[in-house]
């Protein structure tokens, strides 16, 4: 019999310009977790298709106007009650749609009142030092991108992205 859980479709946007990742700090303001930095995304809106999610989240997390390149791939995680931050005793099923995108305007703004606390760029070559959430590993790994990340290599944080309430004893939206 199986077990009831949550699901969840996100978007995200893998950005390169001038040997630089665009990469948010996800803080979801829990204690015991620090936050970690990320790709730009997030859950995708009632209606809304993956590349729109990926545009507006991109845009409401960094202040960037992109346009998207191309699907790279879908990554699935599968999230424990225990690594849910939002205190739910069931598991969670992350979907993770990842495209490649540029800019094409706006000025660089960090989120208001959002799960994101930050936007750099960071250089390539010290992504795999940078304190980091799995997803920027995989999606340079789908992207066949993964010799990028420099020689120093830091173990990624094993929480996933949440686009649930990060309160304990709260669940849903945010």
């Amino acid at each position: 019999m199986t077990q009831p859980f949550d699901s969840r479709v996100g978007a995200y946007a893998l950005i390169i310009r001038d040997e630089q990742l665009l990469l948010t700090h996800w803080n979801p303001r829990h204690p015991g977790f620090e936050g970690a930095w990320t790709l730009p995304g997030g859950g995708m809106e009632p209606g809304e298709q993956p590349a729109e999610t990926m545009v507006r989240e991109v845009f409401e997390e960094t202040g960037f106007r992109v346009d998207s390149d191309g699907l790279v791939d879908v990554h699935s995680y599968w999230m424990t009650p225990e690594q849910r931050l939002d205190g739910q005793d069931r598991g969670n099923h992350a979907c993770r749609v990842i495209y490649t995108a540029h800019v094409t305007g706006g000025e660089m703004a960090v989120e208001q009142d959002g799960s994101s606390d930050d936007v750099a760029w960071i250089p390539l070559a010290e992504v795999g030092s940078t304190p980091r959430l799995d997803l920027v590993d995989q999606a340079l790994r789908l992207a066949g991108l993964s010799d990028r990340l420099g020689a120093v290599r830091t173990p990624t944080e094993r929480i996933a992205e949440q686009d649930v309430s990060t309160e304990p004893g709260r669940g849903g939206d945010r």
